[in-house]
């Protein structure tokens, strides 16, 4: 993914801003009114958006069990492919949680042509009932969307909580919208607030949902055995990966990103 290619624009006559990201002729469009442009923070590639920790963990740590260095996930390829794939969409201003309690302060200008008027909003518990993410007394929250996302033909778009952030307080519930088509409305997302002790602000920015593209297509599966010459294969591939760093990266890893 060029990553380079990330244009933030004004369209002309229009009064709403675009931001575009283009990777050869595959665009995803995400787009708010004009009044917001200069207030709201724009979607970012997910490889720009890595947390501090991420950013501060070695490569390699001491294995206690093995009595030996070992890689940590910051030398995993698909660990690291999960979360710096598609893009990430950010809380829209610093939202403060003191005593179970929201605030915030969000100076929406008239005009905008948005029926969300604040960062969050809420649903009863009982829409969840039934589900792992229900808790009696507790509201879902909603984080508030400010963006229409536009994906090309054929492609829908997976919102999701982001790619292995249990440090954050909260746990999106994921959804797949078709984008193609259902691209001149807001989509917003649910959440599970989980650290119910939680106390302190969550700053503007901060990842509330990952947006990965999703080609539409039919699939079917087959169940097989493996040849004699497959499970060779396998054998030695599993052996070198035992015997030497970076297998998986130099041999198989897509030069996509």
């Amino acid at each position: 993914m060029d990553h380079d290619r990330f244009l933030v624009q004004m369209s002309d006559g229009l009064g709403r801003a675009a931001v575009e990201i283009q990777e050869n002729l595959t665009n995803l469009i995400f787009r708010c009114v004009g009044e917001l442009a200069a207030i709201l923070p724009p979607p970012v590639p997910a490889v720009q958006g890595l947390p501090e920790w991420f950013k501060a963990m070695p490569q390699k740590t001491f294995n206690t069990v093995l009595q030996d260095e070992s890689q940590t996930v910051k030398r995993c390829p698909p660990f690291i492919d999960a979360m710096t794939y598609g893009f990430l969409i950010p809380l829209a201003c610093d939202l403060t949680v003191k005593n179970g309690e929201f605030s915030w302060d969000m100076d929406i200008p008239p005009g905008p042509i948005t029926s969300a008027r604040s960062p969050i909003g809420f649903h009863d518990a009982s829409q969840v009932e039934g589900t792992p993410f229900f808790v009696d007394d507790r509201f879902i929250v909603k984080f508030h969307n400010f963006w229409t996302i536009e994906a090309p033909p054929g492609y829908s778009l997976l919102f999701t909580h982001p790619v292995n952030r249990a440090d954050l307080p909260f746990t999106t519930i994921t959804g797949l919208v078709d984008s193609d088509r259902y691209k001149d409305n807001m989509v917003h997302f649910p959440a599970q607030w989980h650290d119910a002790n939680f106390t302190g602000v969550l700053p503007k920015g901060t990842p509330v949902a990952q947006c990965i593209p999703v080609k539409r297509e039919s699939w079917t599966s087959r169940i097989a055995t493996l040849s004699d010459e497959q499970a060779r294969t396998v054998r030695e591939l599993s052996g070198a990966i035992v015997r030497e760093t970076g297998v998986y990266r130099r041999q198989f890893r897509a030069n996509k990103r």
